[in-house]
């Protein structure tokens, strides 16, 4: 049966044949035979081609992994939302009836692109570092006025003569 990333089956890779053939593989070293020669020119070959197929298979599961993921860079002073995962704390701690995201909390320093430090209140038992994927942009609400005009109003108004 082939494999759908290397294109061949398991046994040809380690043995180079089919399993229906029985083939003791030996290295010979400096063998001057021509038969042998052409032999480790092919097993080098199809050691080559499987490396170029597994190459080619990897960046095709990158590609579609990749649709999915997005890129998140936060900046140093950043007010993000924190979730926080059961795993994270000591067995007993967590509670399933506790918020899941805290925050806002400032960022206080950049790890790289996938972890940063932020500043946890003192209540929270947990390492202040956290992957990207445990952090989200703070937007805070909307600050403006809203100014309703109401229909009876406008038509009060027409009204007075």
């Amino acid at each position: 049966m082939t494999n759908r990333s290397t294109g061949t089956s398991p046994f040809s890779i380690v043995y180079t044949k089919s399993p229906n053939t029985v083939l003791d593989v030996a290295v010979l070293p400096k063998c001057q035979s021509k038969a042998a020669a052409t032999f480790t020119d092919q097993f080098t070959d199809m050691l080559f081609k499987v490396r170029q197929q597994l190459i080619q298979t990897n960046q095709k599961y990158k590609r579609a992994a990749d649709v999915h993921r997005r890129q998140r860079i936060f900046n140093v002073g950043d007010l993000v939302m924190i979730r926080l995962r059961r795993e994270r704390f000591p067995v007993g701690q967590y509670s399933k009836l506790a918020r899941r995201k805290i925050g806002p909390l400032p960022i206080l320093t950049k790890i790289n692109d996938n972890a940063y430090t932020v500043a946890l209140p003192a209540d929270c038992n947990t390492s202040p570092t956290f992957n990207v994927s445990d952090i989200w942009p703070y937007f805070p609400p909307d600050d403006g006025v809203l100014q309703f005009s109401s229909s009876e109003s406008s038509s009060s108004d027409t009204g007075e003569d």
